[in-house]
């Protein structure tokens, strides 16, 4: 047997270069690159400072006990900032950290600084007022649900919306990547799943490191761009354009801004209310106050993980689990029912249509039809799994693990 190398009497340690900001009480700690940000009291802040000054790990734990009082585990802080990826070395223990994908790398901040400027800001804004007012003027009504069904083939609906569909995605992702681009951030986009919802997300942790302005700046650069197509399209059937392409676009940018009231999904207005709250995580610690009290309803012992918070975050966090657990239910019962009522029939008569119809333009509108709404569930199918399969595994390992026990 190997005998373990001993430790070192008194390490150095070397830390990435870290950006740091002020959070009432705490501070916010991360480095851009690494998915992790933490936040630290201010004894954890002093012995950061230390370490960053070049003190060994004794040297840190000492000064802190002579000037504050307090005997902080300096090494095992170390360790905790090291497991976070914030740490280059301790001692001669190198830390290596996998590189975050980033979408557009070739992208600079000096390239698209002029995105964060106020004037651009409320030229955006402007638009979708500039459009609604125009309509209104104009005495022209403003786009419906009937104008998404305006082609005689339900193919060419289905295809014209869904391009148009995908198309605004990509441009409402890429205006968070290019704002917190501009702020200095990463960031990368990449498919998703919310519920029964198949979703484009922009990964921007990074921007926890900001300012408050820069935050909400790439929260809401989605949605102000989705603002300014619409009121563009407003603007357009003003002016007198009678392309149908207008309304598909002016209605779909109105479902999307309808999914993005759902906050309980953790969506650009999830994370605008987050940060406005002061909570650090709205979604995660509603959920563990949820699963607590799961626990208790079955009899088991838990610890009230809410206990310790300040009144008026404890009382947004069970307001906020109360809102998702009923928002949850009723978006997963309205799926199911478009499913069973809408996308089910739809393929079901698409496939009659296939084996039936003797036109063959017919035929490849039922076939196209079917391609295209099964190609949508199962791309929602592989990304769901690839998310929750290892959990769905580890549920389905414990099950036969009782049944084993309990047959015994």
């Amino acid at each position: 047997m190997t005998a373990a190398a001993p430790p070192e009497p008194d390490p150095t340690v070397v830390l990435h270069p870290l950006e740091v900001r002020q959070d009432r009480d705490e501070w916010i700690v991360g480095r851009q690159g690494n998915e992790q940000v933490v936040a630290l009291p201010e004894i954890g802040m002093a012995a950061l400072r230390l370490l960053a000054e070049g003190r060994t790990v004794g040297q840190a734990r000492g000064a802190l006990r002579r000037d504050r009082g307090r005997d902080l585990d300096v090494e095992a802080f170390a360790e905790s900032l090291a497991a976070a990826g914030l740490v280059a070395a301790i001692g001669t223990r190198r830390f290596e950290t996998a590189p975050v994908p980033v979408s557009l790398p070739r992208l600079r901040q000096r390239h698209v600084r002029w995105v964060l400027a106020p004037v651009l800001h409320a030229a955006v804004l402007a638009v979708p007022v500039a459009g609604l007012v125009a309509v209104v003027l104009r005495g022209r009504g403003l786009p419906s649900w009937d104008d998404l069904v305006w082609a005689r083939l339900g193919t060419v609906n289905l295809l014209v919306q869904s391009l148009a569909a995908w198309c605004l995605i990509g441009l409402h992702e890429l205006a968070h990547l290019v704002t917190a681009r501009a702020a200095g951030v990463a960031g990368r986009v990449r498919l998703g799943t919310r519920l029964q919802f198949l979703v484009a997300q922009t990964e921007v942790s990074g921007i926890w490191l900001k300012g408050r302005r820069a935050r909400l700046t790439v929260y809401l650069s989605g949605l102000a761009v989705d603002g300014a197509v619409w009121g563009g399209c407003l603007l357009a059937l003003a002016a007198g354009a009678d392309s149908p392409l207008l309304p598909v676009v002016a209605m779909t940018l109105v479902t999307s801004f309808a999914n993005q009231c759902l906050v309980f999904m953790r969506t650009d207005l999830y994370f605008v209310a987050q940060d406005l709250t002061g909570c650090r995580n709205l979604y995660g610690d509603a959920g563990a106050w949820l699963r607590h009290l799961g626990a208790r309803l079955l009899g088991r012992a838990s610890r009230d993980p809410l206990a310790g918070r300040r009144p008026a975050e404890r009382r947004m966090l069970k307001a906020y689990a109360a809102g998702a657990v009923a928002g949850s239910i009723g978006c997963v019962f309205v799926g199911l029912r478009l499913l069973l009522d809408v996308t089910w029939p739809l393929l079901a008569r698409s496939g009659h249509r296939l084996l039936t119809d003797t036109g063959p333009l017919l035929r490849l509108d039922a076939l196209v039809t079917m391609l295209l709404l099964a190609g949508l569930q199962l791309l929602w199918a592989r990304l769901w799994w690839r998310r929750h399969g290892p959990r769905v595994r580890g549920a389905v390992r414990a099950a036969r693990g009782w049944a084993t026990r309990g047959a015994g």
